[in-house]
């Protein structure tokens, strides 16, 4: 045990952040070094109900309740100690979604998460109003879907938050939201750093023959940035937090914000010119821009960073499955031949392997299409290998091929960024599964972005230590830092971690083999007709 962790705790100078994620709330304590401290957590997942997902009022409270006496659990094991009281607090939860509340701050509806997908008529019709790509999991997609389907429950409406929104008024009694979360709500203008007044206007006019007797600013949150004053927890708050009763009232808590842009947060990219790519059973990547896009693009969506910058976002729904399920077969054989098992090392033989191999693959293809990919246009998927007989077939091929074809649809999206828009990025930060054995999907995407890629050898606590890092610089920025230096300064600091360039060679080598695999987009195309799902 240490004893300055046990001070710090017991002198009520911890902070917590906790994290709503789709499967997991996860709670983590830090220190005054932002060091974490604790962590507790509590698996939860969605329900299907009326052909909509959604998680209950009742399982939220009771998985933030049971978090949190995770935690406390976890503190009285490792210090003997109990917490009473915190320096900050943060709370952050996955984005978007629908939570509409009455005048007597009832829920009107089951809340609608990121995932539903009901919302296409809606977002096709915002998206050309605002000239501005509105994605189908937006809350304002929510809402007019809603009023499209001339649901009776509208008219009612006096607020409208997320989810990180609600349990921050519920624990502070204030309507507000980080801006990188409300970004996922309604479009930020980057120089006012609220909502646009612009789309604003077109959408209260568009809605204007409905006669509702609200505009929709009423109902959205006011914007913070990070580091503003939030509110700060309640009696109320502190009981619903901690059933136990023993943590006390008026800690600040500080502006919720979304799992975006935790992520950016917990990888140190939220500095203009920098970015983050996770890379694991899907993708995504995040480039914070220094201006917004010349024209909108369906398949990047604009959020914020939690200090307001503009962020060019790119999710591909397949990344590593396929990869894995090739390897696994190869696990199969080294069981067939009596051979004793070890996954690392299967991994790390296979991978280091594929650097082997050519840069183009030799003309293997690989499309890992376990789910459809709407970067390249398809509904649904098929995962596929791809070959001629001239093509050179060698196990080191064969993997550099799977290998690339988890990033191809990444680099995709991304070439629009850097080629069409001519964005500029000095840093590029990987993290997930993709990056485990060391150096190779790290080169691989170097290779993709034709970008150097940075991967830190401590890869944090994830979003809920993005959250508290938030918290912390809320109460601790004593020198009046900006984010990113406060960052820079006092999180990640003397934080090793390896960078890797990309050679010409291998970036020419990965732009052969993408424009073999949009020219075989077609054979993919085929596959999911003929071979239907089972």
């Amino acid at each position: 045990m240490n004893a300055d962790s046990k001070s710090t705790i017991e002198s009520g100078k911890a902070i917590l952040g906790i994290e709503f994620g789709s499967t997991r709330i996860k709670a983590v304590l830090i220190d005054r070094n932002n060091k974490p401290l604790a962590q507790g957590s509590h698996e939860w997942e969605n329900q299907l109900v009326d052909g909509l997902w959604t998680y209950s009022i009742e399982a939220i409270w009771y998985g933030l309740q049971d978090c949190y006496a995770n935690l406390r659990a976890n503190v009285r094991k490792e210090y003997d100690i109990e917490i009473e009281n915190l320096a900050a607090i943060g709370i952050s939860a996955m984005m978007h979604g629908y939570m509409p509340f009455d005048k007597n701050e009832r829920i009107m509806v089951p809340f609608r998460t990121w995932r539903n997908t009901n919302t296409g008529k809606a977002a096709a019709e915002l998206s050309a109003l605002f000239n501005f790509n509105i994605p189908l999991r937006w809350s304002i997609s929510h809402l007019y879907q809603a009023i499209l389907n001339g649901e009776e429950h509208v008219k009612n409406i006096k607020f409208l938050t997320t989810l990180a929104g609600y349990i921050h008024w519920q624990i502070t009694g204030k309507k507000v939201l980080g801006i990188g979360d409300a970004s996922g709500m309604l479009p930020i203008d980057p120089v006012t750093k609220n909502y646009d007044a612009a789309m604003v206007e077109k959408f209260d006019k568009l809605i204007a023959p409905k006669g509702f007797q609200w505009k929709i600013k009423d109902l959205l949150p006011k914007v913070l940035l990070a580091g503003e004053d939030a509110g700060t927890l309640t009696e109320d708050g502190a009981k619903r937090l901690d059933v136990s009763g023993h943590l006390k009232a008026g800690i600040p808590v500080c502006p919720p914000e979304g799992d975006a842009g935790t992520g950016m947060v917990a990888t140190n990219a939220v500095k203009q010119r920098t970015g983050n790519v996770s890379a694991g059973t899907s993708s995504f990547s995040m480039i914070v821009l220094e201006k917004n896009l010349s024209r909108p693009y369906q398949v990047i969506d604009m959020v914020t960073t939690p200090d307001g910058s503009p962020v060019a976002m790119v999710h591909c729904n397949n990344c590593t499955s396929d990869l894995n399920a090739w390897v696994g077969l190869f696990k199969e054989y080294q069981q067939l031949l009596g051979v004793p098992v070890d996954m690392d090392e299967i991994f790390s033989k296979l991978y280091n392997h594929a650097l082997e191999g050519d840069t183009d693959c030799g003309g293997l293809l690989s499309y890992n299409y376990f789910s459809g990919e709407p970067v390249t246009g398809l509904e649904a998927g098929r995962p596929l290998f791809v070959r001629s007989a001239n093509d050179k077939f060698n196990l080191a091929n064969f993997m550099r091929a799977h290998l690339y074809g988890s990033v191809a649809v990444l680099k995709i999206g991304n070439d629009i960024l850097f080629n069409k828009e001519k964005v500029n990025v000095d840093k590029i930060t990987g993290h997930g599964g993709l990056f485990k054995t060391k150096g190779v999907g790290q080169r691989i995407l170097a290779a993709a972005l034709n970008s150097p890629i940075y991967v830190m050898e401590t890869a944090g606590e994830g979003g809920a230590w993005g959250i508290a890092l938030l918290a912390s610089y809320l109460v601790n920025n004593t020198r009046k830092q900006s984010l990113a230096e406060f960052l820079d300064t006092n999180v990640f600091a003397g934080n090793s971690g390896t960078e890797i360039s990309p050679t010409k060679e291998e970036v020419e080598g990965f732009n052969t083999y993408i424009k073999n695999y949009q020219q075989g987009l077609e054979i993919e195309k085929t596959a999911v007709r003929f071979k239907g799902e089972a």
